[in-house]
């Protein structure tokens, strides 16, 4: 059974980082794609950022570029989301998935086409 765990989440004031984590297990963690994805109050899901398992090429939505950083350790089948400089407009429950391709976490409502998520964990950022 393919279970992904979302972790790091909470509250933090704006300007401040948080790192979230998500642990996989139950799949080929290398053969995936990793996806961050954010659902904003009364928004759907959207893919704001993306690792590739076999070389680490990244992807990161416009909104979040410069200021989150993603990453990941194959060994521990872990990916990591490093945001920086959060602010209120960042509130959101944040997701990972596992995907086929970055372009699904890249592309519009691609968040419809995958089926392995974690639970989300809620990042609250207060002004």
């Amino acid at each position: 059974e393919v279970q992904l765990v979302e972790s790091g989440g909470g509250l933090v004031q704006a300007g401040g980082s948080l790192r979230l984590s998500c642990a996989a297990s139950g799949l080929i963690f290398v053969d995936y794609a990793m996806g961050w994805f954010r659902r904003l109050p009364g928004k759907e899901r959207e893919g704001i950022s993306c690792i590739r398992g076999h070389d680490n090429t990244t992807y990161y939505a416009e909104s979040v570029k410069g200021l989150f950083t993603i990453s990941r350790d194959n060994a521990k089948k872990m990916v990591y989301l490093q945001m920086n400089s959060l602010k209120p407009e960042d509130t959101a429950v944040y997701y990972c998935a596992a995907a086929p391709a970055c372009t699904v976490v890249a592309a519009p409502n691609g968040h419809r086409y995958l089926e392995l998520w974690g639970q989300g964990t809620v990042v609250t950022v207060s002004s």
